[in-house]
């Protein structure tokens, strides 16, 4: 085992947690929006997890079962990626779309749709943070140890692997998972920017742009990285990340500024206000009659 790990492993889970916070903290303070948006794009992403986990769950419980029919060994890969990748958009897209729509009714600008699209991605990656850090410890205090001894029989030599693998991973690709946090970020920050175009332009087809490019990109992510490994994988993000900047910015436009309301005209000064003649031949004939 390298020992490196120990630090590398820690050191990935920690900047999946602390990069989406600093994110949060900078655009909160930038913008001056306070932390109300960020928390419904987080709680948006969780409840639209309430749908897709038992969604793609009951999905591979219908193929293993033959309910729906398996594609060939050779198109698996690419078959599972589209699967996976239309859920993801469809599950996501669709209830970041709600929040907008109900929720939050307030956020029809660029910035609020930037700090929507942070606090989505943003709890994304700190809870993988999270499950990595107790990962990590998990198998630090399993070195050493007899796994036989604390691990079901049934399951031993799937956690034996899984330990493994863990240990015997190069040490830059044991950082890789918080540089691709970094690239979903953007990318979620793209989506949370197009799904806006639905409710300014008056335009829903926008949604289906968003829910075509989350597909696209979690599908293709997949096959490079089954097919060329975890490398190639993020250098198709890096790539996606770029296409994501020019979109967000792109789509920005000017923000909206206050109203002011009309002041009323000033009252005309009192030294104007002298009685005609007329007036006053009229006060002299009827006086005292």
């Amino acid at each position: 085992m390298n020992n490196i790990l120990y630090i590398t492993h820690f050191i990935n889970a920690m900047l999946m947690i602390t990069i989406p916070i600093l994110l949060a903290i900078y655009l909160s303070r930038k913008f001056k929006l306070g932390w109300r948006l960020w928390w419904i794009g987080a709680v948006t992403f969780v409840l639209s997890q309430v749908g897709h986990i038992p969604f793609n769950r009951f999905l591979t419980y219908l193929f293993q079962e033959g309910v729906l029919p398996s594609p060939p060994e050779d198109w698996q890969l690419i078959f599972n990626a589209v699967v996976l990748g239309l859920s993801a958009g469809i599950w996501e897209e669709s209830a970041r779309y709600a929040a907008y729509r109900w929720w939050a009714k307030d956020a029809r600008t660029w910035k609020k749709a930037i700090l929507l699209g942070a606090g989505h991605g943003g709890i994304e990656s700190i809870l993988l943070g999270v499950l990595g850090l107790l990962t990590y410890f998990q198998l630090v205090a399993l070195q050493g140890v007899d796994l036989a001894t604390v691990i079901p029989s049934d399951q031993l030599t799937v956690v034996q692997q899984s330990v493994e693998f863990y240990w015997s991973l190069a040490w830059p690709v044991s950082l890789l998972g918080s540089l691709e946090r970094v690239f979903a970020l953007l990318t979620q920050l793209a989506l949370s920017v197009i799904i806006l175009q639905v409710f300014i332009r008056k335009q829903i087809r926008w949604l289906w742009i968003a829910i075509g490019w989350h597909a696209f990109t979690n599908a293709i992510a997949l096959i490079v990285l089954g097919t060329w490994g975890a490398y190639a994988a993020e250098a198709f993000l890096a790539v996606v990340a770029l296409i994501d900047l020019f979109v967000i910015f792109s789509l920005r436009r000017p923000e909206p500024t206050e109203s002011t309301e009309e002041k009323p005209p000033p009252l005309a000064s009192l030294s104007n206000l002298t009685p005609s003649e007329e007036s006053l031949d009229r006060l002299e004939e009827t006086k005292y009659n």
